[in-house]
């Protein structure tokens, strides 16, 4: 489980990982930037070259484990809160053989490496050992696609949709010091025995 910064850790991560992994001979042909954006900065990027994008478009709860317990374990710990993460994949690139060429790359990558382990997850969200997210290939409609580019700036541009699946998260508690446990005594005088 990790803290509060998971999400932008998952984002950051992915565009990390897509950005190591790049080929050199690809980096030759079209440089690429790989950037996780926030929908404030989805606009026509005024860069040299060509952008890889990553916009968290959607955060849902986990269907499958929205009111899971925890099992074997004391019921006073919360379960964690348990998170799909909706990103959009979109290349900006002047030419159309860049813009094919760089988002198959990445699809193909993605489909290779679906899973970002503690090797590739960044450290801030403090990732519990073992941790992993499952990038999925996300079907969107016609319709949806629409209205995501329609609720943002700039006009349609290729996209693909992934899901990172299951970012949970727990708060570590504050360590408090042990409880304060109440008792009662209650003292009474014994007679003597004759």
């Amino acid at each position: 489980m990790a803290n509060r910064l998971a999400i932008h850790s998952v984002g950051a991560s992915l565009a990390k990982y897509l950005s190591d992994a790049y080929p050199a001979a690809l980096r030759v042909q079209h440089p690429c930037q790989f950037r996780l954006l926030s929908s404030g900065q989805m606009t026509t990027p005024d860069d040299d070259g060509a952008i890889l994008s990553l916009f968290l478009y959607r955060v849902t709860m986990n269907e499958h484990l929205r009111n899971v317990g925890r099992v074997n374990q004391a019921p006073a710990r919360a379960v964690p809160l348990s998170l799909d993460l909706h990103y959009l994949m979109t290349v900006w690139a002047d030419g159309a053989l860049a813009e094919q060429t760089i988002l198959a790359w990445a699809m193909h990558e993605i489909y290779r490496h679906p899973v970002l382990d503690e090797s590739s997850l960044s450290p801030e969200a403090q990732w519990a050992p073992g941790e992993v997210i499952q990038l999925i290939p996300a079907e969107l409609s016609n319709e949806d696609i629409m209205r995501i580019w329609d609720a943002i700036e700039p006009t349609y541009r290729l996209s693909v949709s992934y899901i990172a699946r299951m970012v949970r998260i727990e708060e570590v508690a504050e360590d408090l010091g042990n409880r304060v446990v109440a008792v009662r005594n209650q003292w009474e005088a014994v007679k003597e025995l004759p």
